[in-house]
């Protein structure tokens, strides 16, 4: 198997596993209401229906992302949100209200992951370069890991800040081979190679720097 295949197969993992912590909150909490044999239920089928939806919406991101210009916005948008991971406190998570039945978890929970998945998906697609099958192999290796794993995930999260950078950088990355990656950029990318052989990792600096700056500024704000 060669090295960049494995290596796009692993970044995929990573997004997936990064952005999936949300999946977590989104189960516990949509559940929180149901008797222990229900909430098992619901968890089981919400995940798998968010999963086969979650793999349909990215197959068809992959195929949009041949658009022109797209990949390249794409890439854009996939900077923001590894800023915003690196800076959002998920506000929004208090939201998400908890079902009184199996069905109505079940709806709360697929809802909910097609709603926050975008930014996964937008990754994901990203990633994979128009390869279906590492989309489908990327799903089905991490989905398990998020919803078995989910609360060890979350918990190392958040005592292990380093590991939250680390998935920004991988989202950055990302984002920087998208834009490399834009057939419409071509003749730049042949114009000027070393500066765009460059850029993904001029893109993690940036993120990470910024990121980092912003939450001690949040920081000494909140202390003043």
């Amino acid at each position: 198997m060669e090295l960049e295949l494995i290596t796009s197969i692993l970044i995929i993992i990573g997004i997936d596993i990064v952005l999936g912590g949300d999946n977590a909150i989104v189960i516990a909490l949509a559940c929180r209401n149901l008797p222990e044999k229900q909430r098992n239920k619901a968890i089981v089928l919400g995940a798998v229906l968010a999963i086969i939806l979650r793999i349909i919406c990215t197959i068809l991101a992959v195929f949009l992302l041949k658009v022109p210009f797209l990949q390249f916005v794409g890439g854009c948008f996939l900077i923001l949100i590894a800023y915003k991971l690196l800076t959002d406190h998920h506000e929004e998570e208090n939201k998400i209200r908890a079902g009184v039945s199996l069905s109505a978890a079940v709806k709360t929970i697929v809802i909910a992951d097609l709603v926050m998945g975008l930014d996964n998906v937008i990754a994901v697609a990203g990633a994979a370069h128009g390869r279906i099958h590492l989309v489908v192999l990327g799903l089905i290796v991490s989905i398990p890991i998020i919803i078995w794993g989910s609360k060890l995930i979350l918990f190392i999260m958040e005592r292990f800040p380093i590991f939250i950078y680390a998935g920004a950088a991988i989202l950055a990355y990302t984002a920087g081979k998208m834009i490399v990656h834009e057939e419409r950029l071509s003749h730049l990318s042949n114009q000027y190679e070393d500066l765009f052989s460059f850029l993904p990792f001029l893109i993690i600096f940036c993120v990470i720097a910024f990121g980092y700056l912003s939450n001690k500024m949040r920081m000494n704000y909140s202390t003043k």
